[in-house]
C-alpha cells in the first residue's frame, strides 16, 4: 500500500482560534468525512444556513483547511477538505498558544459529542445492518506512556486506509462513518491520577 499523507500539524495560534469555532469544526469534520460538498449541502448536514456556512468555509480556506473543488463548475461550487486530518498535540508552553489549543480541541470534542448524540437520537431510524455494525465502547486500560503512544499509533495505522478523502477503492454501499479516538491519562475528581 502506498504511504498515506500525514495529518496536518497545527501549531499556529491564529489557526487554532479559527478551529475553535463550533461551526467550523463541524464543517471541517463533515467535508473530511463526506467529501466535496456545496455550502447548501454543508448547511443541511451541520444545521446552519448556506450563507453562514459559505462565510465560515471561506474563513477555513484562508488557512488552507478547505478549498473550492477545482473539478466542479456551476454557480455553487463544492468545497473539499484540504487535508486528511489534524494533529493539535505537543502542548505549547506559551499560555496564549496553549489556550488556543485547548479551545480548538474543545470544539473538536464537542463535535464528537454532537455526532454521537445525533446518532443515538436517530438510532431507531437506521438500517439494522448499520446499528449492528456500530460500536460505542470504552476501555479502562493500565499502560505506560510509551505503550499508550504505541497503541494510538497502531489504531491510526489501522484506520487511515479507510479515511474517506484518501480511499480510492470505495465499495458500493459505503457511507461516511465517524470514528473518534480519545486516549489519555485518567484524572480523578480530586485532580489526581491514581497510581
Amino acid at each position: 500500500m502506498a504511504e498515506l499523507p500525514p495529518r496536518r500539524r497545527v501549531r499556529d495560534a491564529e489557526l487554532m482560534r479559527a478551529l475553535a469555532h463550533p461551526l467550523r469544526a463541524a464543517l471541517l469534520s463533515y467535508l473530511m468525512s463526506a467529501g466535496p460538498r456545496t455550502a447548501s449541502e454543508c448547511a443541511t448536514a451541520v444545521g446552519s444556513t448556506p450563507s453562514n456556512c459559505s462565510w465560515h468555509l471561506r474563513q477555513l480556506a484562508r488557512f488552507g483547511l478547505v478549498e473550492p473543488d477545482a473539478g466542479a463548475g456551476g454557480r455553487e461550487r463544492p468545497w473539499r477538505a484540504g487535508q486528511v486530518g489534524l494533529e493539535l498535540g505537543e502542548w505549547a508552553a506559551d499560555p496564549a498558544v496553549r489556550g488556543a489549543q485547548l479551545a480548538a480541541t474543545g470544539a473538536m470534542v464537542g463535535q464528537e459529542q454532537e455526532l454521537t448524540q445525533r446518532y443515538l437520537d436517530t438510532l431507531d431510524e437506521l438500517p439494522a445492518e448499520w446499528r449492528e455494525a456500530a460500536a460505542l465502547n470504552a476501555y479502562a486500560l493500565r499502560v505506560t506512556a510509551a505503550e499508550l503512544a504505541e497503541l494510538v499509533d497502531a489504531v491510526d495505522r489501522l484506520l487511515r486506509p479507510y479515511v474517506g478523502t484518501l480511499r480510492a477503492d470505495v465499495p458500493a454501499g459505503a457511507r461516511p462513518v465517524h470514528v473518534g479516538l480519545r486516549a489519555f491519562l485518567r484524572i480523578d475528581a480530586d485532580g489526581e491520577s491514581s497510581a
